[in-house]
């Protein structure tokens, strides 16, 4: 009885780990990894790829990373979408980044300057618009209504492309606006008239189109006289250098073009 009691355990060992091996390699669930483990491989190997870009692209940028992923597989790309001018600071101090897109030359000669990048090409420009909540409370109906202290106006702080472009909007018309709030990004003044903090703000026309049905966006003839040429350029010291040339060959490409066409931006 003994014997054949050890003979059975002999058989049914071997059995018991050959089916849990195999339990580990099945399709019904994703295999475990140790962290001595290589990263998944698909195309050559699991990559990163990172953009630093102006936060007026971020939606442009979205679906354009969509398409780059889908066209290599097995990579991914990640953003930080901000403040130009932030986005540069983080750059020269040090932040990894492969791509740099931003929404006026002066924050891209930040970059250019530390020589961190070779020659960024311009490949759009954007104009500002006067954006009020869909009721427009204040009745704001074109540039001088803003100075009217009556009305709440947020701007862009002056130090990022944004303000700066609305700083040069103003002084062609010769107006004086005293704006209750200065927000970092452009996306942070549109939200002030989104949620009814503010009466009007100057945004790009990009960002009004972006948030149709909630805001109205008033065009103005001295918007012209303060357009943004935004230049993208990939960093000299890009960890992943050529899928960061192969991003910027997207954004430069008729399809990237049609992109950010359709969501209002202008051909260089």
């Amino acid at each position: 009885m003994a014997f054949r009691r050890l003979t059975r355990w002999a058989i049914a060992l071997p059995v018991a780990l050959a089916l849990a091996g195999l339990s580990g390699c099945g399709s019904g669930g994703p295999a475990a990894t140790s962290a001595s483990d290589p990263a998944p491989a698909a195309s050559g190997g699991a990559e990163e790829l990172t953009v630093f870009a102006a936060a007026s692209l971020t939606g442009t940028f979205t679906e354009l990373g969509r398409t780059f992923e889908a066209a290599h597989p097995g990579t991914t790309v990640r953003f930080n979408f901000g403040s130009s001018s932030t986005l540069a600071q983080q750059i020269t101090q040090g932040a990894p980044a492969d791509v740099f897109a931003a929404a006026s030359p002066a924050t891209m000669k930040t970059v250019t300057d530390a020589s961190m990048a070779g020659s960024p090409v311009t490949f759009v420009r954007n104009k500002l618009q006067i954006v009020v909540p869909k009721d427009n409370p204040a009745r704001v109906d074109e540039l001088k209504d803003l100075a009217d202290r009556k009305v709440k106006v947020a701007l862009c702080a002056e130090q990022v492309p944004c303000g700066a472009a609305a700083v040069k909007a103003l002084d062609a018309a010769g107006l004086k606006v005293t704006p209750v709030t200065l927000e970092q990004d452009v996306k942070a003044t549109l939200t002030k008239v989104e949620l009814g903090e503010v009466d009007a703000a100057l945004v790009y026309r990009t960002d009004v189109i972006a948030a149709a049905g909630k805001v109205t966006g008033i065009a103005f003839p001295q918007a012209d006289q303060a357009v943004n040429d935004y230049p993208i350029v990939a960093l000299t010291d890009a960890p992943a250098g050529e899928l960061a040339r192969r991003f910027v060959d997207l954004v430069l490409s008729p399809q990237g073009r049609d992109v950010l066409t359709r969501a209002g931006f202008e051909a260089p």
